[in-house]
């Protein structure tokens, strides 16, 4: 073999891999370009829609039942006490600072009002409130207690097995998320609240 044939076949060799690695990069640009085109503003969807619209959590726990049950799947409108306030019978997601995780709880009392349970009935103001929904009646008993300036008093549905408002106190405005807008899952248990 000559020697300079030789030198021209290892320079042919090496410059082979140098073009195939730019050929390989040119050839995925194109599709990276158009991944990042796509993800990067779905990406950015999604995050504004979490922070300020809507937010999906799990229901952990029992205080919830019989309407709510563990690891049931519910999507949380943030939107909503944007434009107005929460409303009595409200079921709230809260986020309380000395707590590890999200509750899921109802309003029935709010700003203003003096709130105490007698027997299992909740009184408002002295009168008793009508909760139009399956819940815990067991003869529980509280004094009265009357709700600040943006406070909450929240409740779970099962009476006897919920930490609420009971232990933990009102709620304030800006620790409830947002309303219970629709379970998703399970899918043959969906519902719009």
């Amino acid at each position: 073999m000559n020697p300079q044939q030789s030198d021209h076949q290892v320079q042919d060799a090496t410059a082979e891999p140098a073009a195939a690695g730019v050929g390989w990069w040119q050839a995925i640009q194109p599709a990276l370009r158009e991944a990042l085109q796509i993800v990067a503003p779905a990406l950015m969807l999604a995050i504004t829609v979490h922070l300020f619209m809507a937010q999906a959590t799990v229901v952990f726990g029992q205080s919830m039942e019989p309407n709510l049950h563990p690891h049931q799947r519910l999507i949380v409108d943030k939107i909503s006490y944007r434009l107005h306030g929460p409303h009595r019978n409200d079921i709230v997601v809260i986020d309380l600072p000395i707590m590890e995780e999200l509750l899921v709880k109802r309003i029935v009392a709010m700003p203003g009002e003096v709130v105490e349970i007698r027997g299992g009935v909740v009184y408002v103001n002295g009168q008793a409130v009508t909760e139009p929904f399956p819940h815990d009646t067991s003869p529980i008993d509280m004094a009265p207690m009357t709700l600040g300036p943006l406070s909450y008093f929240v409740l779970g549905d099962n009476r006897s097995n919920s930490n609420d408002s009971r232990s933990f106190g009102p709620v304030l405005l800006d620790q409830i998320l947002g309303r219970v807008w629709l379970r998703y899952w399970p899918l043959n248990e969906m519902f719009l609240f």
